[in-house]
């Protein structure tokens, strides 16, 4: 390929919205939301992102758009009849946050028209992320859309308060895990959606036809199972104290799909590389409040270069 065309727009689709944290500091506000977060994540690890998700024609929504702009992710956005989506986390001392989404989080739609379809169909890559799998109607949306995309990546990244049917979105998560090239799950996922340990969904889901499964286990590191190689790697350990673990899993998920698209691995030794960068690219983003991806490198102060070149990306501080 030239050095003068530019590689094609991963695009992801799912949500978007604004993140209200609250706690014993106080109330802060972050621009959010998974898809956004790994759409972001990818562009700011060298390759393009289109983000497919509803966003309003408000305050919020302008935010939102201005947010995507500044780190150059192109967006492609359904209306919002009740305006931009909003998550509400209240944090109290060590305990877990408790999330409270507004009607239009919960009522989230999004529309697969001639653009998006088109954006879809020129990508080497379709990530989704938070998507409504418990609506009926917009997952056979999705499925026609994505039936002929070259590589599916998904992370079902269910939330209690914006999920109506459990059951529902198992099968309609389940439908599309079917033909993706890469699955992302999580213990939360496992626990919320089967009731069962993460190493019984991730049997399930290769044995659904997954061709890989990328499983994050907390402090418990993540493992990465593609056929018959399996490779676990810890949480890596970097300078400075954790901060904000919330953009752990959509660092890990944006890392993973970067190296994909850029040089898939072949053996164990190819595996566990990805595996290894994506959990230094979550922990750099654990050491900042936010969900906004981060290197390792912005935790000296400066870039390392060596580094980023394992993503062919440019020098990224912070």
């Amino acid at each position: 390929m030239s050095e003068n065309i530019p590689p094609a727009r991963v695009v992801v689709i799912g949500d978007a919205l604004i993140d209200e944290l609250r706690d014993d500091h106080g109330v802060r506000e972050f621009v959010g939301g998974a898809a956004l977060n790994v759409a972001v994540g990818i562009s700011r690890l060298g390759v393009p992102a289109t983000l497919i998700a509803m966003v309003g024609d408000d305050e919020a929504g302008g935010r939102i758009r201005s947010f995507l702009s500044d780190f150059g992710v192109e967006l492609i956005a359904s209306a919002a009849p009740h305006g931009s989506s909003r998550a509400v986390s209240v944090r109290s001392g060590a305990g877990e946050p408790e999330y409270e989404f507004n009607q239009a989080a919960q009522e989230r739609r999004i529309r697969f028209g001639a653009r998006e379809r088109e954006a879809i169909a020129e990508a080497p890559t379709v990530v989704v992320s938070c998507f409504p799998f418990d609506d009926i109607a917009q997952t056979l949306e999705l499925a026609d859309a994505v039936s002929g995309a070259q590589s599916l990546a998904i992370d079902p990244n269910p939330r209690s308060g914006m999920m109506s049917d459990r059951a529902e979105f198992v099968r309609g998560f389940e439908s599309l895990a079917a033909s993706a090239t890469l699955v992302k799950v999580g213990d939360d996922d496992a626990s919320l959606l089967y009731g069962e340990p993460l190493h019984a969904l991730r049997a399930r889901l290769i044995d659904l036809g997954v061709d890989v499964v990328l499983a994050t286990e907390g402090a418990a590191g993540a493992t990465l199972e593609a056929g018959e190689i399996v490779v676990t790697r810890p949480v890596s350990d970097l300078p400075r104290r954790i901060i904000d673990t919330m953009g752990a899993g959509d660092a890990v998920l944006a890392a993973a799909v970067v190296s994909l698209v850029q040089d898939a691995p072949a053996n164990d030794d190819g595996w566990g590389a990805l595996l290894e960068r994506a959990m230094d690219v979550a922990a750099a983003t654990c050491r900042f409040e936010g969900a906004l991806l981060r290197l390792p490198s912005a935790l000296a102060g400066t870039t390392s270069i060596a580094w980023a070149r394992d993503f062919s990306c440019g020098p990224i501080v912070g």
